[in-house]
């Protein structure tokens, strides 16, 4: 098989890093690198349910914080996460078929 899913330090999940076009790969390796993706793609949700928990305490942070310095690291911070819960979704929609 010439895919690996390699750990992806920000979103914390392994991706596929595919070495040919998807339609290159025969039936049996597109079935295997699909197993292995859907066992990946199952851990998602309770990620993005964990990165949500993290915002909402850097909210409560952020509403009790008089510090403008602060606040804007909080800011940065709750975008970033945001953001990786914006990329673990496109990744959560990515559903390859078997093709004929």
């Amino acid at each position: 098989m010439s895919c690996k899913f390699l750990w992806d330090p920000r979103l914390q999940i392994k991706l596929p890093i595919l070495k040919k076009e998807w339609e290159a790969y025969d039936k049996e390796n597109q079935y295997i690198i699909l197993e292995k993706w859907e066992n990946i793609r199952g851990q998602i949700p309770e990620r993005i349910a964990d990165i949500e928990k993290e915002i909402n305490k850097k909210q409560v942070q952020l509403d009790t914080e008089d510090e403008f310095e602060k606040c804007c690291i909080l800011n940065e911070e709750i975008a970033e996460l945001a953001s990786i819960i914006n990329d673990l979704w496109l990744w959560y929609r990515t559903h390859p078929q078997v093709t004929e």
